[in-house]
């Protein structure tokens, strides 16, 4: 694929561009625009999943972009009441018909204790081998499921997207995607807005000329860590673009790391089943 001069990562034998375009909570008329002029500007990862109920608007957006499909990188996400194995399969279908494209990331939304992960990980591989996706992988799976999972699958689980931003440590998740040779997307990263006001992001973004939230994905690229931000407004999706001019220094990373804290997860629906990876802030 071609992803021009965007960085991107490699997860088994699978580029993927560092920064998406993420559509949680966008209406489909919106969802139809950004998208659209999201690739215009330059993205070429967009996120999205049935639970969104945008995936067709997503679909008309890319075809409204003019953009060759080959040369994007495109993820949706099977929702948890179609796990089990026969229901995941017809649901991969439906996000095909709906997006009119076949997805090159097919990820489970969140972990589950029913369907078990066998039956639902043997269905994933099987709507993969059928071809309704190019490649698997996860959403919001703590590390011990995450290593569950791959133990599991035939594939290679190509990442595991999950809340990661300025306020909350994710150090054993990230050495587990890396052991495993996947990665993390992130989703919120700009904690849903939370760093635009912060003075220790807002001194470095000062330091380059930049804005809070494009320090803020830089950080997060420069851990090889895809981020999927998310706007309605067609100037921020340019501003979120343009952070592939300027380095941050590692002092600089590791004082943006120190901001994490204890109560710093904004979204947790995860079943009480399992738990988070124990991490000191």
């Amino acid at each position: 694929m071609a992803y021009g001069d965007q960085p991107t990562l490699t997860a088994g034998d699978v580029q993927i561009p560092l920064l998406g375009f993420g559509t949680w909570q966008l209406e489909p008329e919106d969802a139809r625009r950004m998208v659209a002029e999201a690739l215009r500007i330059g993205y070429r990862h967009i996120d999205t999943a049935k639970i969104y109920n945008n995936e067709e608007a997503v679909g008309q957006g890319i075809r409204d972009s003019g953009v060759n499909r080959d040369d994007i990188f495109l993820t949706t996400k099977i929702w948890v009441e179609d796990f089990a194995n026969g229901d995941l399969q017809r649901a991969a279908q439906g996000s095909v018909e709906r997006l009119g494209f076949t997805p090159d990331l097919l990820l489970l939304h969140w972990p589950k204790v029913q369907p078990s992960f066998e039956e639902t990980l043997e269905a994933l591989n099987d709507a993969r081998a059928q071809g309704l996706t190019r490649d698997i992988g996860l959403s919001n799976f703590p590390s011990k499921e995450f290593r569950q999972a791959q133990d599991l699958s035939e594939s290679r689980l190509l990442t595991n997207q999950v809340e990661y931003h300025p306020y909350l440590k994710l150090t054993p998740l990230l050495e587990t995607a890396k052991a495993l040779g996947s990665s993390i997307t992130a989703w919120s990263p700009l904690a849903q807005g939370k760093i635009a006001d912060d003075a220790a992001i807002s001194e470095i973004a000062r330091a380059h000329g930049k804005t809070n939230g494009q320090v803020t994905l830089r950080w997060l690229i420069q851990q090889n860590v895809i981020a999927i931000p998310r706007t309605t407004k067609e100037g921020r999706a340019r501003e979120n673009f343009d952070i592939f001019d300027f380095e941050l220094s590692n002092e600089e990373v590791a004082r943006i790391h120190g901001l994490a804290r204890p109560d710093g997860r904004l979204g947790d629906w995860i079943d009480p089943a399992f738990q988070w990876d124990d991490v000191a802030a």
